[in-house]
């Protein structure tokens, strides 16, 4: 498989982990748009959100059980966003369902 986040999680593409589990990797994001920007995914391949299916929605549900406990380890105690990218038109650039929590300072209530 030639996908960026599997070689993250197998270890053959070096990452600053800030969490991990059976389910579920966290790591800090290489161009960070806040100052707390973190990416959550599944340790199962699904390309994105259009893949999650009753089989496998566990790590979906492990991932949202994660991330309260990541923003509590970075400190985000005033609030942060978590956004998925789902399909090209919503600019997905890794195709490996993925959140991000950004946080860290006051954000617009913009989202576009």
């Amino acid at each position: 498989m030639d996908c960026l986040f599997c070689k993250i999680i197998a270890g053959d593409i070096p990452s600053s982990k800030v969490y991990e589990d059976e389910y579920v990797y966290a790591f800090r994001d290489i161009a960070p748009q806040m100052p707390v920007h973190v990416l959550v995914i599944p340790k199962l391949h699904l390309a994105s959100a259009d893949e999650v299916s009753e089989v496998n929605s566990v790590y979906v549900s492990k991932i949202f059980e994660a991330i309260p406990k990541i923003a509590a380890a970075e400190g985000l105690t005033g609030g942060y966003r978590i956004i998925s990218n789902c399909g090209d038109d919503a600019c997905q650039s890794v195709k490996h369902l993925h959140f991000h929590i950004l946080g860290g300072g006051q954000m617009s209530e913009k989202m576009a």
